[in-house]
């Protein structure tokens, strides 16, 4: 009777260490999990913008955001695709967030900017700015109001904010093309007046195959704050994190380790 005691307390012992075995090992990886917090899912251009971002996940913006998911204790899932389909997808909520997105009165219908209707631009990952480029010798110009000597369209990327500015100047767009670079080759084969690019866009063209043979005007069309958008359905569910996340852009933007990165990865950046 005693030996059959004994091993029934042998055997409750043993369940007793298994179990208090099986959550010590459990605990680390809870642990880890709380740690990391809540996964959001951001897309972005499939494209090269340096030095904000490029298609294999560098560049500014990425270093930005990694400073942002310390910040405010989330883990960023990124996701490269065509812009227009990128705002679908965030329109449609399938993603958490879009980056890096300028500021379009429509564009509230596809996600929230920080600070609703009125952006908050100390809130903003960057600024940068539209260049107009026309052939090297060329007579297209602008001078800060109005465009002259449009002999044909003007050239834009796909979904890009700038064709807006373009259509309220009076002239013909073309928005056919989703690389910068296709712009240009419109542009030497004559079918383009001009091709409204990015800034560091710009940039690269001008540095690169093409550049003996186009030039930038020398006033950008426009300058203008560029953010990170996340979508309906992450801020009325999360509305706190939400903020904590778009306050974090501002902490790590003006944080002296960004600001250092900046410094550097924009040295030679068309004004």
């Amino acid at each position: 009777m005693a030996a059959r005691t004994a091993a029934r307390g042998g055997v409750g012992l043993r369940r007793r260490c298994l179990t208090s075995l099986a959550l010590a090992l459990a605990l680390p990886a809870s642990m880890s999990a709380l740690a990391a917090g809540p996964t959001i899912t951001l897309c972005y251009e499939r494209a090269d913008v340096k030095p904000w971002r490029t298609q294999t996940g560098e560049g500014l913006n990425f270093e930005l955001l990694r400073l942002v998911a310390e910040r405010a204790g989330v883990e960023f899932h990124f996701q490269s695709m065509p812009w227009k389909r990128c705002l679908a997808q965030l329109k449609a909520n399938a993603v958490d967030g879009a980056f890096a997105v300028s500021y379009k009165p429509d564009r509230r219908e596809i996600g929230e900017y920080p600070g609703g209707a009125t952006p908050d631009a100390g809130k903003r990952m960057h600024i940068d700015r539209y260049i107009l480029l026309r052939r090297k010798g060329g007579t297209l110009d602008w001078d800060g109001r109005a465009l002259r000597n449009v002999d044909g369209a003007i050239g834009a990327q796909l979904g890009y904010s700038i064709t807006d500015q373009l259509r309220s100047l009076n002239v013909t767009v073309d928005e056919g093309s989703q690389r910068s670079d296709e712009l240009v080759k419109k542009l030497l084969a004559g079918r383009l007046a001009g091709a409204a690019v990015g800034g560091s866009d710009a940039r690269t063209l001008l540095e690169g195959p093409y550049g003996d043979r186009i030039e930038a005007l020398p006033l950008p069309l426009v300058e203008k704050p560029y953010f990170l958008m996340l979508s309906h359905q992450l801020v009325a569910r999360q509305p706190a994190l939400a903020q904590r996340v778009w306050a974090a852009v501002e902490q790590a933007r003006n944080s002296p380790a960004y600001q250092k990165l900046e410094r550097a990865g924009s040295k030679g950046a068309p004004r």
